[in-house]
């Protein structure tokens, strides 16, 4: 029976909510070691993705992510600033290459963009300027119109990153601005761009087992599938809806880093936001189950990451080496047999 949920979900086109909590609920080494077999068919290198996220645009959104710091509704203390300088984020792009980042990701506290927009006018000028660094270059600049997603792919971003953040049926609870279906159309909107779709969720947000499932149940069935997923375990900030938020139990991390690995075998499964939480143990946990990619450097958006050397002692131990840099990186082709999705609305 548990042998039979596993090939199903590697051999079938569409994955199943039920397989998935079948899987979920297998034993937790039983669970673990079938993510590593598929980790390892998959990413035979004992290799992970380092990567860099620079906050570029901090704080002043009109969003009501009950989360997130940087929401102008709420008292956090985070500050709303202007738009990073351009020679301001190349520093940062050149210091983070030079410590061994391959990717740089870069963040704006906006509810989205426009084309023909000064703001819009001057990511395009920034990216343009890191991508010529021989990095992978990621944005995530909230919602994208069919336009705006191909002048980003035309000025040389790798990947784009949009979290769904949690099961439609939760995503009321967190966020009013805003629905579901809205991050569905962007990440459309990317796929069809020709990017890479860089797009998770965050564990912690009150939601249910069942609510991570269907999750993961949405991300394992976008076509073409998505790049990476992030993996964010909640960092409750001060003056948010979510401040005095219970936190997730490690174990249920490493399940449902492992059920990714599973369901979603060719992407990149990063151990993101919250890592500060986690021990050494932990994370190497999270690296068995087939977590491949982390946030690398001392500052997370508005909240603090593992310092470089840290991280770099904690490989070190581990045996894994950093990836090497991929700019030139092709985004995951669609499945001509399955329909494209997510569909927009």
């Amino acid at each position: 029976m548990r042998r039979g949920i596993f090939h199903k979900i590697l051999s079938t086109k569409k994955v199943k909510f039920q397989d998935l909590k079948s899987l979920y609920e297998l034993p937790f080494f039983e669970l673990l070691t079938k993510a590593r077999e598929v980790h390892d068919l998959n990413w035979p290198k004992n290799e992970i993705q380092l990567c860099t996220l620079l906050s570029i645009k901090t704080g002043g959104c009109s969003e009501d992510c009950s989360y997130c710091a940087q929401s102008a509704r709420y008292k956090s203390g985070v500050d709303a600033e202007r738009l990073m300088p351009k020679c301001d984020i190349l520093d940062r792009a050149k210091a983070a290459k030079e410590n061994g980042s391959t990717r740089f990701c870069m963040g704006a506290a906006w509810k989205g963009v426009r084309k023909n927009t000064k703001r819009f006018d001057e990511v395009i000028e920034i990216v343009k300027s890191v991508s010529e660094l021989g990095m992978e270059v990621c944005t995530t600049l909230g919602e994208l119109g069919p336009e705006e997603a191909k002048s980003l792919k035309d000025a040389g971003v790798t990947a784009y990153n949009h979290n769904i953040d949690t099961s439609p049926e939760h995503y009321p609870n967190i966020v009013s601005t805003h629905k579901f279906e809205d991050r569905l159309n962007t990440i459309r909107n990317v796929q069809d761009a020709g990017m890479s779709v860089c797009c998770g969720g965050i564990l912690g947000l009150g939601e249910t087992v069942d609510d991570r499932l269907k999750m993961l149940e949405i991300l394992s069935n976008f076509n073409p599938a998505p790049e990476s997923i992030p993996i964010n375990k909640l960092m409750p900030m001060p003056g948010t809806p979510l401040a005095g938020a219970n936190p997730v139990d490690t174990f249920d991390v490493a399940r449902t880093i492992a059920c990714a690995r599973i369901s979603v075998p060719n992407a990149k499964i990063r151990l993101s936001a919250g890592r500060t939480a986690l021990s050494e143990e932990a994370q190497a946990l999270c690296f068995f189950a087939g977590a491949n990619s982390i946030f690398y450097g001392d500052k997370l958006l508005t909240a603090n990451n593992p310092q470089t050397t840290q991280d770099l002692k904690l490989l070190k131990k581990l045996g894994i080496t950093p990836q090497s840099p991929n700019p030139e990186m092709e985004a995951p082709e669609a499945n001509s047999q399955l329909p494209l999705a997510p569909q927009s609305a």
